[in-house]
């Protein structure tokens, strides 16, 4: 397997970053939506914790994935059926998804970050240490904000999961090689 993007593949490193993100995106969301199922005490705090250091991952990851793009460029698209059938319409739309996709994968988690400092907690990095509010609780704040990142996550879900399917859509219907490029496999 090669680390490095090729002209017609992405790399081990690229591919591990896309995906431990859509995994670590679907355990914060699972857990920020689910969450308040699991007991009050230490299972349920437990689980702010993990919802918590997965969103903060989730910008480490993105700064490393940006890094390492401008550092590997990715792959050449290629020509598929579907760019055939959208036209000129084609390299805009899939643009457009990926730059919606990287500006959530930043506003989420700053927005959870904020939601932490204007309930007046400290910031927990991964439990080595925090960072303490800048400013004191504000109850109503807290609330608006904390909205604005539900509302937030639930867009970055539902966009991946429309790139989730186009990409199935290529792999099935088109059957090009768009999914298989960001899957380990063996060198044609």
């Amino acid at each position: 397997m090669q680390l490095l993007n090729s002209d017609k593949d992405y790399g081990a490193i690229a591919q591990t970053l896309h995906w431990l993100t859509v995994i670590l995106v679907i355990v914060a969301w699972a857990l920020g939506i689910f969450g308040d199922v699991l007991p009050k005490g230490e299972p349920r705090q437990t689980g702010v914790g993990i919802h918590v250091a997965a969103g903060i991952a989730i910008l480490v990851l993105l700064v490393a994935r940006v890094i390492w793009r401008a550092i590997n460029p990715p792959p050449v698209s290629e020509a598929t059926e579907f760019g055939v059938w959208l036209g000129k319409w084609s390299d805009p739309a899939a643009a457009i998804a990926h730059y919606a996709l990287y500006a959530l994968l930043v506003a989420v988690p700053v927005a959870g970050i904020v939601l932490e400092f204007a309930r007046g907690d400290a910031l927990p990095l991964f439990g080595f240490a925090a960072i303490p509010s800048p400013w004191l609780r504000n109850a109503a704040f807290a609330h608006n904000v904390k909205e604005v990142h539900e509302v937030l996550a639930h867009a970055l879900v539902v966009i991946a999961a429309f790139h989730a399917i186009a990409a199935l859509v290529h792999h099935w219907v088109f059957q090009d090689r768009t999914l298989i490029r960001m899957l380990p496999h063996s060198k044609d």
